[in-house]
């Protein structure tokens, strides 16, 4: 974080020196830039990247840095009224509307303005992400033989069979594909799974990128409740019943934004609800590499005790390390596999193998299970300060469920309190938080925010971000 911002800073400094220098003209070497304005040089590359970026400096190996010359008066804008009709019409036939609506998506992985504190981020702080470690392991990967080569459609074998070891039960490297991230990987099981038109169920609430995936790919998302237990399966079996869904989309650990995991008696009845529906299960397990500290024994993936297909796994390796380290694994049984094979190949052809490599070398690495463990660790030590924070400061915010992995709170708002004049206070204030709304696909029961405690520097800052909070709330009840 203080890093980003001295290279904001110092690109707008160098940004009101450039009318200094003619067109053309050399700025001061980066030595001279570190030694003026006492930053790294880190900081003095990043700095004049951001500026080439913007058109305004020219960079050249070797030789430095020169004002850009002019830029050629921009050609006259068009007109591109035309494709409103164009869009509109595209999807007129279609059994459910193919609409893209990317703002739940947007709100976690936007970067809030300097100075306010970030509750809505979905990955962890620069401060808590394995930096060095992953850079290691990215250097090693380098060096390896082939590192730069078309790695096998499917993944590298080692990185297969890692995957494959995880989710345990009799899961082989052969049931495992290599993945770009767990975004991807659900595009490509729904796809895969689903016709357009069809009806898909869903957690209520649920993951609203997941949501995106399925509307964008003309879905009809079905939500089914969840409660402290996960998926209520009484509630699931009408709900196949009613919409003769082909397929269920759930988080059985860590559920976001809930954080409930699904209970030890209701897994076998989940799996057979759907087996007796004809229905395959997608598990998304993003999050069980961010258990706490105190949350003991993990249950099994559901995967790992589904010995007939139902289940499709998901799961990756970019929460646990930066939103950057896009690695995931895609694992089924049967025949749903090829399928799952043909539509990864056709949309992405394969995960980039030096990407590939480094993830090989960092989960291979002594820093690995060092890295879990401090994260743990430390995920705990935040879910304490921020509901202790919430408990002290907005008691009358309903906690109904403290999590014991993941990154997030899910807190119910007083009565007559609107989402959405509350997230607009709290960025007022200084603190951006996200709605709840955006997690249901149909009308939602009660109003509730979701509030991360990954994305922030520390418990200090959880505890500022629970004080503004406050503000806004006083702010809202006028």
């Amino acid at each position: 974080m203080q890093e980003r911002s001295s290279v904001t800073e110092l690109a707008e400094r160098l940004r009101r020196e450039l009318d200094r220098y003619s067109p053309g003209g050399k700025l001061p070497s980066s030595r001279a830039l570190v030694e003026r304005f006492r930053v790294s040089p880190v900081t003095v590359s990043r700095a004049l990247a951001q500026l080439a970026a913007e058109g305004l400096v020219v960079t050249r190996p070797g030789a430095g840095a020169f004002r850009a010359r002019a830029r050629t008066a921009p050609a006259p804008a068009g007109d591109t009224s035309w494709q409103e009709v164009a869009l509109s019409a595209d999807g007129a036939a279609d059994l459910v509307p193919r609409s893209v609506d990317a703002s739940g998506v947007l709100a976690t992985l936007a970067t809030p303005p300097p100075g306010v504190i970030e509750f809505n981020g979905g990955y962890l702080h620069p401060s808590l992400q394995p930096e060095r470690a992953m850079a290691a392991a990215l250097s090693r990967a380098g060096r390896r033989p082939g590192a730069w080569g078309r790695p096998p459609m499917e993944g590298l074998p080692e990185l297969r069979e890692w995957f494959a070891r995880g989710i345990g039960g009799s899961f082989t490297a052969a049931e495992v594909l290599i993945t770009a991230g767990g975004q991807s990987a659900l595009t490509t099981a729904l796809r895969a799974l689903a016709p357009p038109g069809a009806p898909v169920l869903v957690e209520s609430p649920t993951y609203p990128g997941m949501l995106a995936i399925a509307r964008a790919a003309g879905l009809r998302p079905v939500p089914v409740p969840v409660d402290a237990d996960g998926v209520r399966p009484a509630l699931l079996a009408d709900a196949f019943r009613a919409s003769g869904a082909p397929v269920l989309v759930c988080q059985p650990l860590f559920q976001n934004p809930t954080g409930a995991s699904l209970a030890p008696g209701r897994r076998h009845e989940v799996l057979r609800i759907a087996r007796d529906a004809g229905a395959f299960v997608v598990e998304d397990d993003f999050v069980r590499r961010l258990v706490h500290e105190d949350a003991g024994p993990l249950p099994r993936p559901l995967a790992a005790d589904d010995p007939d297909g139902v289940v499709v796994h998901v799961c990756s390796l970019t929460k646990a390390t930066s939103p950057s380290f896009r690695v995931s694994a895609l694992a089924a049984r049967g025949p749903v596999l090829e399928r799952l094979r043909a539509i990864q190949v056709v949309d992405t052809f394969f995960v980039p193998r030096p990407l590939q490599e480094a993830a090989l070398e960092l989960v291979g690495s002594p820093a690995w299970p060092r890295h879990l463990r401090s994260v743990s660790a430390e995920l705990k030590a935040r879910r304490d300060a921020m509901t202790t924070a919430l408990a002290l400061r907005l008691p009358d915010f309903a906690l109904a469920h403290v999590p014991s992995g993941g990154y997030h709170l899910w807190p119910r708002l007083p009565d007559g309190v609107a989402e959405s004049a509350l997230t607009a206070a709290a960025l007022r204030a200084g603190v951006a938080i996200t709605a709840g709304r955006p997690y249901f696909s149909a009308e939602p029961p009660a109003a509730h925010i979701r509030l991360s405690f990954a994305a922030v520097a520390g418990t200090g800052e959880i505890a500022e971000g629970v004080r503004r909070l406050r503000t806004a709330f006083d702010e809202v009840l006028g």
